[in-house]
């Protein structure tokens, strides 16, 4: 406990930490600072070019933001049309794999409602002719 009471400041590691970094810590604030007083003296001496200038620099800052603008644009709408064909042909490869079965189906319907029509106009023929009873729709 009395070891504790004769350790009530900074350790001597602290000390040459602070020692040691002090000069560095010193030296990039005066290098920050010697950097902001330049970018102030610069930023001085352009703002009376900025200001004759500007009717050249703000027409050719606002020309070249269209013209970036519209090349952005453009690819992005040639990336969309693209996806968009892309699709469009996968969609149709599909609807050609599944047009035999629905070829088939259809002819299929198409014979059944013809053979059951015949047989419709045979009996309707043998008993006397009539209004048809029944239409045929092809759709499925």
């Amino acid at each position: 406990m009395a070891e504790r009471d004769e350790q009530k400041g900074p350790s001597a590691s602290k000390i040459l930490a602070v020692i040691a970094l002090l000069p560095l810590g010193g030296t990039l604030l005066l290098l920050s600072g010697l950097t902001f007083v330049g970018s102030m003296v610069g930023l001085a001496v352009a703002t009376p070019l900025f200001l004759l200038f500007s009717p050249v620099l703000v027409p050719a800052a606002i020309g070249i933001g269209l013209a970036v603008t519209g090349f952005l644009s453009s690819g992005a709408l040639g990336v969309t049309a693209l996806s968009s064909l892309s699709w469009f042909l996968n969609y149709l490869r599909q609807l050609a794999a599944g047009m035999p079965d629905y070829f088939q189906r259809v002819t299929d319907k198409l014979g059944r409602e013809t053979k059951e029509m015949g047989q419709e106009l045979q009996s309707q023929a043998h008993e006397g002719w009539g209004k048809p009873t029944k239409r045929i729709q092809i759709g499925l």
